[in-house]
């Protein structure tokens, strides 16, 4: 028996005792204390202690045990039943189980659960580039099981693990099943079925691991999103009567990359598609499956066919759906831009229950190691992590490869890209760093160099707000004409580049960043195709759906740019069809034919609006322009907005100042470089600040090196500061902002 156990809870927040907890405010799971203050900018969101409380009346059995199973608790939780400790478990985004049988009683009982998001020097993630919402975010179940059962305590897992290995049109498919306390009584009895219909069963007296094997013949392949096809498995254990039962889903594919690409079912098969974070605006990570299920129509109706679920594993519900509609996924934990000398255990740890909890999803196909880890430095622990990672994954999974997401500075001749099995690169050129063609650039570079290797795209991206518009859009503009004129150029060097394995856009949706306050808007990285709370497709959604799509679709770029002050202006068109006719105030202008994109010239009224109207087929769609004398102010960002008050220096102990004409840490590398001052200034810091990031206090040193430089180059030392989180103190901020005052800007 399980039972949903999400209602009336009691929150307490900032509780740093049990017995402190007697009241607080009435709540329903899921829930995280920083669905606002996590979103609204400068890193000052709550991370600390907080505990949950529930009273739940229980007819205990003695013949029976009980668990209390956490979906979801960031990052840090501790379970009580009756006052008494049962559970300890780190890592906040796989599921656990807290076995509560001794310390319940029949009757009323008291759950109590602690919940920590504040940082620390061991568990992952610490340092990223998105907000740690902290609290029970996930379902939470009651579980009653016999004493003869699936095993519980097998890593969150279900205790049955499927293993099918298509060979030459035949399927061979291992299920093993764990049990507790098995009776010789007992039976375990193995069905495969088939839309329904039962394809093979077998039977094996009950013993603390059982093992079937079959073959199928010719079966139906999961094929991604042309055919996602599953096969069911019932495993039940039998007594006389049903003593414990499971139904996995599972499917048969073979997956293959080399050095022109990904094959998939022995065909290639490019991998086009989106990264994803799970919060959402106003509600952080808790988030319920409709909110899930709403973002796979989303990435559906994009075309994409694989998914990087970045940078953690995900609900269980997610993968399921991506199992369901055929997604490609590349599954990861959270060990992200700065190793954590303390860390070890849990990256360890946190490897283990992602490869067991998610081992029977068809839709994974590779383990993700890590992501930027090298942002800090590489050191002799980091690279021994990654080994014990990479065979770790082996061992509890020989199907699937490895795989791991590197920053851009990491020389390709790194030790770290032999770790995994393949890997990738995040490059923003385009955006942080020199032109969008810097990644056609690399790109040759790295395939002339390393003809042989496997190279796929793990992020490339760049933010676009929906307020700024721009007939001619410029790198750093926030614009939506600047994301669009971004992704239709990514597009054409994927388009010539066919041996990419995988390509992934950051991010399909705009996400949370406590730390950011870019382009006016705090609190966010804007890179998303659709915004924070989905309610709105930016134009670079149709780019891809132009690409990636069949079902016929016509969408007019920039309605939001109504106010513009050219008397002639360019309309652009995006889509899939191959002509699209344009007609300006109810009369034809023109009928183009092409691929994806269609642009045309359209000279705007004098006086009121220009009714703009595409038509392809059956299909329209409409927007309207106005032309002004003038360049509509609005649309515009103005430099960095004024900040009233400093949020690295909350309690206004340090009299920071930003004088006219001098350097401070607001300004971006490149300006304080500009300079020969500023150059000793950044070399100093890159060797000691940025140094203090690393895990231990003399492991490994960040070289200085010109392509480190030139990523980081547009971000300023308070950008920087917030991305470290706790490892880059007030009173460092304080003197590096002292000693840039001193120095005149370029």
């Amino acid at each position: 028996m399980k039972q949903l156990l999400n209602k009336d809870w009691i929150f307490h927040k900032g509780c740093a005792s049990l017995e402190k907890a007697v009241s607080g405010e009435k709540i329903n799971l899921p829930h995280t204390w920083n669905n606002l203050d996590g979103q609204d900018g400068g890193s000052d969101y709550f991370r600390g202690v907080c505990f949950y409380t529930k009273n739940v009346t229980v007819e205990k059995r003695e013949d029976k045990d009980y668990y209390l199973e956490f979906r979801g608790v960031n990052s840090i939780a501790d379970v009580f039943v009756n006052g008494e400790k049962v559970c300890h478990h780190e890592g906040g985004f796989s599921t656990f189980r807290a076995k509560i049988t001794e310390q319940l009683k029949n009757g009323e009982n008291a759950i109590a659960v602690q919940a920590d998001n504040s940082a620390n020097d061991r568990v992952y993630p610490q340092m990223a580039d998105f907000t740690f919402f902290g609290g029970i975010y996930r379902d939470v179940y009651f579980i009653e099981a016999n004493k003869c059962r699936f095993d519980l305590d097998y890593l969150g897992s279900e205790g049955v693990l499927i293993t099918p290995i298509l060979e030459d049109k035949v399927a061979k498919v291992n299920v093993k099943a764990f049990i507790t306390s098995p009776i010789d009584s007992a039976k375990v009895v193995c069905k495969v079925l088939f839309e329904g219909k039962e394809i093979a069963v077998k039977e094996e007296k009950a013993s603390e691991v059982v093992s079937f094997d079959y073959v199928l013949e010719n079966p139906t392949l999961w094929d991604s999103i042309e055919n996602p096809a599953l096969y069911q498995c019932e495993v039940k254990i039998e007594d006389e009567q049903v003593l414990d039962e499971r139904t996995v889903n599972f499917g048969v594919r073979s997956f293959k990359v080399d050095k022109d690409g990904f094959i998939l079912n022995g065909r290639r098969y490019p991998l086009h598609g989106v990264s994803r974070h799970q919060d959402r605006q106003d509600m952080g990570w808790a988030i319920t499956q409709k909110e899930h299920a709403e973002d796979m129509e989303l990435i559906k109706e994009v075309g994409a066919n694989t998914i990087r679920l970045a940078h953690y594993q995900h609900d269980q519900f997610f993968y399921d759906l991506c199992d369901k509609n055929g997604m490609v996924v590349w599954a990861e934990i959270p060990y992200i831009s700065s190793h954590l000398a303390n860390g070890g255990e849990n990256a360890v740890s946190q490897m283990k229950e992602l490869v067991i909890q998610n081992y029977n999803h068809p839709s994974i196909f590779c383990w993700g190691l890590s992501n930027e880890i090298t942002i800090t430095g590489e050191t002799p622990d980091l690279l021994n992590l990654h080994k014990t990672l990479n065979d770790l994954c082996h061992s509890l999974d020989s199907t699937r490869p490895t795989t791991m997401a590197h920053v851009t500075m990491l020389d390709t001749d790194s030790p770290m890209t032999k770790m995994s099995d393949i890997f990738s690169y995040n490059h923003y050129f385009g955006w942080y760093v020199g032109d969008v063609n810097g990644n056609a650039e690399w790109l040759d570079d790295f395939r002339a160099k390393y003809p042989e290797i496997p190279i796929g795209l793990s992020e490339y991206g760049c933010e676009a707000i929906l307020k700024w518009h721009n007939s001619n859009p410029k790198q750093g503009d926030y614009s939506e004409e600047y994301q669009s004129y971004y992704h239709e150029n990514m597009l054409k060097i994927f388009a010539d580049r066919p041996y990419l394995w995988a390509t992934y856009v950051w991010n399909m949706f705009d996400f949370g960043v406590d730390g950011r306050d870019e382009g006016g808007v705090a609190g966010r990285n804007n890179k998303g195709l659709v915004t924070y709370d989905r309610k709105t497709k930016k134009d670079s959604f149709y780019i891809y759906k132009a690409h990636w799509t069949k079902e016929p679709f016509v969408h007019i770029a920039s309605k939001r740019y109504v106010f513009r002050a050219e008397k002639i202006t360019k309309v652009k068109v995006y889509s899939n069809c191959d002509s699209v006719t344009l007609f300006v105030n109810g009369k034809m202008l023109e009928r183009k034919t092409g691929k994806y994109s269609f642009e045309f010239d359209v000279k705007l009224k004098r006086f009121g609006y220009t009714n703009i109207k595409a038509v392809c087929g059956n299909l329209t769609d409409e927007s309207k322009i106005k032309y002004v004398r003038k360049p509509y102010a609005d649309y515009c960002l103005k430099g960095n907005k004024p900040q009233v008050e400093n949020w690295f220096d909350k309690e206004g102990k340090y009299d920071f100042k930003f004088p006219e004409g001098y350097l401070s840490i607001k300004d971006k590398l490149n300006v304080i470089m500009a300079t020969e001052e500023g150059h000793a200034f950044v070399t100093r810091m890159i060797d000691t600040v940025i140094s203090k990031m690393m895990s231990k206090e003399g492991e490994g040193q960040v070289k200085l090196s010109p392509s480190m430089l030139k990523l980081v180059g547009g971000m300023t030392i308070e950008r920087i500061a917030a991305m470290a989180g706790d490892k880059i103190s007030t009173e460092m901020l304080f003197e590096a902002n002292e000693a840039l005052n001193k120095i005149k800007k370029a």
